[in-house]
């Protein structure tokens, strides 16, 4: 079990993350893409902050060793990463504003779960628990076969914020040199939950289902009974039904989620039958996709300019890693069990120094819990390391055949 954090001790405790577990081998190895061109990892914008919420923006730095040096003398409390510009962000005073551009950043996504609370009754707001943590499960699922299959996107990082959301990071080349409206084409694409506290049916599905609107709804099925039923009650509690245009029948006829929900169903069956829903063929999907889909923060997906949390800081309200997850293997996730950097210190005290059979010192992280993590994030950068390779023997052809 994770041990108990103290949110008093961060300041204490982050020196020595910074200066023992920060993988800052594999993080400068992510960001600098290959060393192509040059300057993708200097014209990179960093942002830190600090003790005190003093925050600190259009920070830049030379290489990894200029990057390690600064976090482990600032320690800051957050990290959030922005665009590759076309100069270097700490030198953003002495440009003219038209000059400073940003040019590339990966394709990202933020999901947080405080965007569900009308649809979740076990929490609200920065809280989260195993009843509703589905909702991210699936998001992870929906999201990451859209981008792959839809989309032919292959380099994809999913992080855990540490507290309660989770971020997507689609590091393709061809994600990092999207145009603003590229970017918003592809957000509006996975967008299906609209509208405010005011609008009831947040969902609307045009006549023809589009394939990924099926899909999407295929992942849900699998979960949409347990969730509603085990993990919410849904429909257990009068309050939730009361006004429902079916609560006469649930008040006589239902006795619990499970039976109420097996209602709507076979009213909705009867309606298509009767043809009074031949203008809303999709009555029961629109219910699963307003409850269960995707809820993005579509701004972040769009701009150039928005910053997002850095992967492996640490969340200073819960003490946990914001660390990279396996969408294969997501219904295993569970944020309860994630590191905390007070955890991840105490394991270190406790094991000895641990060499392979060369003789050769494994770094501090690969001894605690938070290695298997870093096993994630390292398939990622073989996985971009392999692309680079196999674009730059394609070129090689390409030259030899001119």
């Amino acid at each position: 079990m994770p041990d108990e954090y103290n949110p008093e001790a961060l300041p204490d405790l982050l020196p020595l993350y910074y200066k023992r577990l920060f993988p800052y081998g594999p993080y400068f190895k992510w960001l600098n893409y290959g060393g192509v061109p040059k300057h993708y990892f200097s014209h990179r914008e960093f942002s830190f902050t600090l003790k005190d919420d003093v925050y600190i923006r259009y920070l830049s730095f030379t290489d990894q060793q200029d990057f390690e040096k600064e976090l482990q003398k600032k320690c800051p409390h957050k990290i959030d990463l922005g665009a590759v510009y076309s100069h270097r962000p700490k030198d953003q005073k002495t440009i003219k504003s038209t000059a400073f551009l940003a040019q590339e950043k990966e394709l990202v996504f933020d999901i947080d779960m405080t965007d569900y609370d009308d649809v979740r009754f076990c929490c609200s707001g920065a809280d989260i628990c195993r009843n509703c943590w589905p909702l991210m499960i699936m998001a992870v699922k929906i999201l990451d076969r859209a981008l792959r299959e839809d989309f032919g996107f292959q380099h994809i990082l999913w992080v855990y914020s540490g507290r309660r959301g989770i971020h997507c990071w689609v590091c393709d080349e061809t994600a990092r040199t999207l145009t603003a409206q590229g970017r918003s084409a592809i957000a509006e694409y996975l967008t299906l939950v609209k509208g405010g506290e005011t609008v009831s049916r947040k969902v609307i599905l045009p006549d023809k289902l589009h394939p990924s609107i099926r899909h999407a709804v295929d992942i849900i099925s699998k979960y949409f009974l347990e969730y509603i039923v085990k993990k919410q009650d849904l429909l257990g509690d009068e309050e939730k039904w009361k006004k429902s245009v079916l609560a006469e029948d649930f008040a006589t006829v239902g006795t619990n989620t499970s039976t109420r929900w097996a209602i709507v169903k076979q009213r909705l069956k009867s309606a298509k039958e009767k043809l009074d829903l031949y203008k809303y063929p999709y009555v029961k999907e629109e219910i699963m996709l307003q409850l269960c889909y995707p809820r993005l923060d579509i701004n972040v997906s769009k701009g150039l300019n928005h910053l997002l949390k850095s992967p492996f800081c640490i969340h200073p309200k819960t003490g946990r890693v914001c660390v990279p997850m396996d969408p294969e293997k997501i219904d295993d996730f569970d944020p309860e069990q994630v590191p905390t950097v007070s955890g991840l210190l105490e394991e270190l005290d406790k094991v000895d120094l641990v060499e392979d059979d060369k003789g050769k010192k494994f770094r501090d992280y690969k001894k605690t819990s938070l290695g298997r993590y870093l096993d994630i994030f390292d398939s990622v950068l073989k996985g971009l390391e392999s692309s680079r390779k196999g674009k730059l023997i394609e070129q090689s052809d390409m030259k030899m055949e001119f």
